[in-house]
Formats: C-alpha cells, sequence, structure tokens
C-alpha cells in the first residue's frame, strides 16, 4: 500500500523514481483532458521531472489544478497534484500551448443510436493543430473504435497542410501519431499507471517507438509495441471480455430468482470447480469503459459481433429489473421511503458516468412512488438530473437506515459494507452486490 510507504518516503517520490535512460527529446508534454485518466497522468509525468501543460475546456477544474488542488476522487492524487504544481512542473489552461510531445484523453461516448461519438477526439484535434511544430508526437489515449488514430491524423493534417504526417509520408512525418489506450482501476490508478504493461500502437512503426520513448518515462511495466488499429482493438477486447464474463453472472442472477436460489451461494459453490471462475452479479455495468466500448465493436462489425452484443443487452437489461423488483416490494406501502445505497458506477469512487446505479435512482424517481433517501459518501452534492427533485434527498447512512421501509444497495462501498446488519432487520432489503448477506 502506498500509505505504507510515506514512514520512510514522501509519496511524491515513490512516483519519481528516477528513469535511466530517459529521451531528452521530451523535455514537455501537452496533456489535452484533464479527467480521472488525464490528471493523473499529468501529475505522473510532472513528477518525472517533465514540464507539463494540462489543457482542458473546463475553467474549474483547470483553476483548481493550478491552486494545487483537485476536482475528482482517486486516493493520493491530491498529494502528487500539490507536489508538481508547487515545483512548477505542472500547470493548466485552457488553450493549448507547443510542447514536444501531446497527449490526448478525452471522452469518448457513444450518440443515442449507440454509435461512437468522436466529437471530443475531433474538437481536441482542432484545438491542437495550431500549436504543433516539426518533430512533435501525439498520442491518442481515449478509448476508440478501430481506425480512430487515422482519422485523427486525417483532421490534424487537414488543419496543418505545411506539416507532413505518417499517413502520406510515413516514417519521415513531421509530427509522429500514435495510440495507447489507459488500463487501469479507479482507485488505484497512480500505482497502476506506473506498474501496469502499456499496449502503443503507432501509425508506423517509427510512430510505435516514439511513444515508446515518451512512456517509459514514467512507466515501469513493459511497452509493447504494435499497429495502431491492433492497440485500439486490443483495449475493447479488454473490456468487451469482462463485459461477457459479467453478463454472464448477471444472466445466472436472473435465473435464480424466480427459482428461489440464491445466486451468490450458488456461484460460491460453482467456483470451487478447479476451472470455473464466475464473476459476481451486480445491478448493470457502468462506467466509461465497459458500458461503451463493446458496442464500439459491435458498430464495427454489426454481423459479426453477436455474442459481444448480446452480453451489452443483458447487463443494459439489469437496472430494469432491479426497478421492477423494487416496485413490488414497495406495493405494500402506502408512501415508501427508500434508501438507495450508492450512486457511482463502482465502489470507492465518485465517478457516476454511465452508472447504473444512478439510473436505477432515476427510474425510481420518475416512478414518484415515495421519498428516495440517497447514501453515497464519495459525493457532496446530488447531479443535477436528481437535485430538482423534491422527493430525492442526499443523506447519511444512519439517517436512511432510521427512515426507511425499502433499503436498496446498489454499490459495494466499504463504509456499506461493515454496516451492522441489525439495523437493516426492520425494514426491506434488495441487495443487489451481495454485501449484507
Amino acid at each position: 500500500m502506498v500509505t505504507v510507504l510515506l514512514a520512510s518516503k514522501s509519496l511524491t517520490n515513490y512516483y519519481t523514481d528516477k528513469y535511466i535512460g530517459m529521451q531528452k527529446s521530451i523535455n514537455t508534454v501537452g496533456m489535452i483532458g484533464l479527467g480521472y485518466i488525464g490528471l493523473p497522468t499529468a501529475a505522473i509525468i510532472a513528477s518525472r521531472g517533465i514540464q507539463v501543460i494540462g489543457i482542458d475546456v473546463n475553467q474549474h477544474a483547470v483553476d483548481t489544478i493550478n491552486k494545487g488542488a483537485v476536482h475528482i476522487v482517486e486516493p493520493d492524487l491530491d498529494i502528487v497534484v500539490r507536489s508538481v504544481v508547487t515545483t512548477g512542473n505542472l500547470r493548466a489552461t485552457t488553450t493549448p500551448e507547443p510542447a514536444d510531445a501531446f497527449l490526448v484523453a478525452v471522452p469518448t461516448p457513444f450518440n443515442d443510436d449507440r454509435t461512437p461519438d468522436l466529437s471530443y477526439i475531433k474538437s481536441a484535434a482542432m484545438a491542437l493543430a495550431p500549436v504543433l511544430e516539426k518533430g512533435n508526437l501525439v498520442v491518442l489515449e481515449s478509448t476508440s473504435p478501430v481506425g480512430t488514430t487515422e482519422r485523427l491524423a486525417d483532421w490534424l493534417a487537414a488543419e496543418r497542410p505545411d506539416l507532413s504526417f505518417p499517413q502520406s509520408a510515413g516514417a519521415a512525418a513531421d509530427v509522429q501519431i500514435a495510440y495507447c489506450p489507459e488500463r487501469v482501476l479507479p482507485g488505484q490508478v497512480l500505482q497502476e499507471l506506473v506498474n501496469n504493461d502499456r499496449v502503443i500502437g503507432g501509425m508506423t512503426s517509427h510512430c510505435a517507438e516514439r511513444a515508446s520513448e515518451l512512456y517509459r518515462i514514467f512507466v515501469k511495466g513493459e511497452c509493447i509495441v504494435t499497429s495502431a488499429r491492433t492497440a485500439e482493438l486490443c483495449k475493447l477486447t479488454e473490456n468487451a471480455y469482462r463485459d461477457v464474463n459479467i453478463a454472464f453472472a448477471n444472466e445466472m442472477s436472473l435465473v435464480c430468482d424466480p427459482l428461489g436460489v440464491n445466486v451468490w451461494e450458488l456461484i460460491e459453490l460453482a467456483n470451487r470447480h478447479p476451472r470455473v471462475n464466475i464473476l459476481t452479479p451486480g445491478p448493470g455495468v457502468g462506467g466509461h469503459c465497459i458500458a461503451i466500448d463493446p458496442w464500439f465493436i459491435v458498430d464495427s462489425a454489426p454481423e459479426l459481433a453477436r455474442l459481444i452484443r448480446t452480453a451489452r443487452e443483458v447487463n443494459d437489461s439489469k437496472p430494469e429489473h432491479v426497478v421492477r423488483k423494487v416496485l413490488e416490494r414497495a406495493d405494500r406501502f402506502k408512501t415508501p421511503r427508500i434508501a438507495c445505497f450508492g450512486l457511482s458506477f463502482k465502489a470507492n469512487i465518485d465517478d457516476l458516468r454511465e452508472s447504473p446505479a444512478l439510473h436505477i435512482v432515476l427510474r425510481l424517481a420518475e416512478e414518484g412512488i415515495g421519498k428516495l433517501l440517497i447514501v453515497e459518501p464519495n459525493i457532496d452534492e446530488l447531479p443535477k438530473s436528481l437535485a430538482d427533485n423534491s422527493a430525492v434527498t442526499l443523506v447519511s447512512a444512519n439517517e436512511a437506515l432510521k427512515d426507511a421501509d425499502i433499503v436498496l444497495g446498489l454499490v459495494d462501498h466499504t463504509e456499506f459494507k461493515t454496516l451492522d446488519h441489525t439495523s437493516l432487520n426492520e425494514t426491506v432489503v434488495i441487495d443487489t452486490r451481495g454485501m449484507w448477506r
């Protein structure tokens, strides 16, 4: 654990072990996007003595970072950001500035029809293009459909006809373009940015090698070089694999309900087989990766990605199954008070993106069946989608348990798993995470 190291050496030093053989050609890095991936990456690179210019359209995020603070929840990130801002190695702005290398870590959501929305990447390209110089490296980190890196290169080339790019000049291009997806776990981002292997795909082998030089500045894991398209599909494949396995667990929970079988016990017993490792079910799948990325594969090969599509449909349907269970239980109360434990998409973070828990709470609010008591220890205020509803209140766990008729467990935050089970005895309990068994 990082906290154990604090007694013997500072946290910042832990993340700033000297990199032997660092390429001197990269002295400044521009990080476009200062969210859950961009800010930790910028901070880690800055801790290596590189000058990092963080770029984000969110003025609040920029101002917060320049004060040495953070606008997102990630363990220990505030300590590292404070250190590198204090030393002058990291500063934030809303406008791109010249640098030796640029990393692009912006959102890649999908449209209402589940086709990829690349507008954020295109906007980043339009903002970046004016400051590009000969010798620059541009690396896309955003999880993207296959071929997006090439589209980024085309957008840049259209804006800067005075520079050459790999699609036309190959290894001799003025600007090198590559793709390197993040593969970190929220809550452990700082450690995993340093220790995990990275798959680095270049539009040419020279592009990949240039990008590998950059990542070796801060990555202790192996930097594996491949093509841009392979790297793009590798990231999507990793998340689709996890989605399919989660879908199996979620489907088994659906099967167990009408059969009167405890799915948690069933999975524990099945996993005693030496070659079986079933995941645990939940209220659905959330986050900006697993809930979205498989659709990029489906969009690329709609007639072939049948299993991936089905897994997405199973996981996307799970929140509505939970809503139906709550509505059934609520029928016995005139005006039920429902305590909803958790809004984030996974445990111990504040990230609400694509959260099935949030979706469930929104649906219950739409139904108008009673009062919703929201317990989410990682946020200070309700999201806008809930804040204006007078029937929805953000409360402490104790307040919720004191007043609730129904307790709905949606996220297995550490605080929730340690609740005194006797406090649940007088309520109807719907536990989608198996944390109160």
